[in-house]
């Protein structure tokens, strides 16, 4: 089946006898035996629930994975990834990721015995420097947020085969319709599907799909233990959402070609950083790994004054933080998203206070273009 039909149609168990073409809402927290040593196939929520397996059916599907295992929130499918490793492993990870990826690594990681370091991973050699003997796992974000680095993942996954990583590879802003990591060598996928998956800006949800049968493993005993599995209704408004994935992307897309193209031409905006504008570093890579661009813009306005007259001027694009739903949203992240970094290391990285991001939805590219140009030249 083509991308679009496996959005619709991917989990084959999703047909109820009822014929319900919508998937029940299982919002039951037990379910009884049949007899002594006999299962439905479901026990207790925490473990499995329909709703919820409907919801992870389709995500592994599109993913090309062996499974995928929902969680309450995108960071709650990072925590429990981290329980992979013990007190002493090191992994890398990109350093300029998003905010909570960073606190979560840089703190209660840190404080539980692992050890990382960040390294800007669109630099493959500086990747390969920075391995350690006891580095276990390399993790990615590609694009980056906010800057929108792209790492060739094919060459890392090479790398990490030699060397016996994992490759982890965060694709939230890219999602399986434009990116598929694990067919070029990722172990496990990341997504926080609060953000396109769900779409609508409706509810918390995260994904790890793991590559292998023994990933699979063992990751389903953390799921289970740690106990952060994503609740049915919550399930089912993201299976929904799923439904419109390539839709929206390829709609949200190109809206963004024609901001990024028309934001180049403003002479309050400095810096206009889209993996789909040409003169993009990382262009030649995302064409070679991606099938498309996605719908992240981060631009550098001539002042912080301008940032703020922006921010607060806008009336359509909403000021809120989040990302890849179908209204769009501005955020500012030196002091929102990625306000814990250090600030010298957020200025290291162009994440300043002259820098907005733009997650750009599903109004009219006009109605979105005359916003803007008010908000900056009104």
């Amino acid at each position: 089946m083509e991308f679009e039909t496996l959005c619709v149609h991917g989990d084959e168990k999703a047909y109820e006898p009822t014929g319900a073409l919508s998937m029940p809402i299982y919002q039951s927290a037990t379910f009884s035996h049949p007899g002594l040593g006999v299962s439905s196939g479901y026990d207790y929520s925490r473990l499995q629930n329909p709703t919820r397996e409907h919801a992870e059916n389709l995500l592994c599907k599109l993913e090309g994975g062996v499974d995928a295992l929902a969680f309450s929130s995108g960071m709650a499918a990072i925590a429990a990834l981290m329980e992979l490793f013990s007190p002493g492993e090191h992994f890398i990870f990109s350093d300029d990721i998003y905010g909570g990826s960073y606190r979560l690594f840089s703190s209660i990681n840190r404080k539980n015995g692992l050890k990382s370091n960040s390294v800007n991973t669109s630099d493959f050699e500086a990747v390969a420097a920075a391995i350690r003997p006891n580095t276990k796992a390399i993790f990615v974000e590609t694009p980056t947020n906010p800057m929108m680095q792209v790492s060739d993942i094919a060459r890392i996954a090479t790398l990490c085969k030699q060397k016996g990583l994992l490759l982890i590879v965060d694709n939230t802003f890219l999602t399986p319709y434009f990116q598929r990591p694990l067919e070029i060598g990722a172990s496990i996928v990341v997504h926080s599907a609060t953000k396109y998956l769900g779409g609508h800006n409706d509810t918390l949800a995260g994904f790890l799909v793991a590559g292998s049968a023994e990933l699979s493993e063992k990751l389903r005993f953390i799921f289970k233990t740690t106990g952060a599995g994503l609740a049915p209704f919550d399930s089912w408004l993201i299976a929904r959402g799923i439904k419109t994935l390539a839709v929206r992307m390829d709609r949200q897309q190109e809206s963004a070609l024609r901001l990024a193209g028309w934001m180049r031409g403003q002479r309050k905006i400095r810096a206009v950083h889209y993996v789909g504008l040409p003169e993009h570093p990382g262009y030649a890579i995302s064409k070679k790994q991606a099938s498309g661009f996605g719908a992240m813009i981060s631009f550098e306005l001539d002042s912080q004054e301008s940032a703020k007259r922006v921010l607060e001027s806008v009336r359509l694009i909403r000021f809120a933080e989040s990302l890849g739903g179908v209204e769009s949203l501005v955020t500012y992240p030196y002091l929102q998203t990625h306000a814990d970094i250090p600030v010298e290391t957020r200025k290291a990285k162009g994440i300043g206070d002259t820098l907005l991001r733009l997650s750009v939805g599903l109004e009219s590219a006009n109605d979105l273009i005359t916003d803007l140009d008010a908000a900056l030249n009104g």
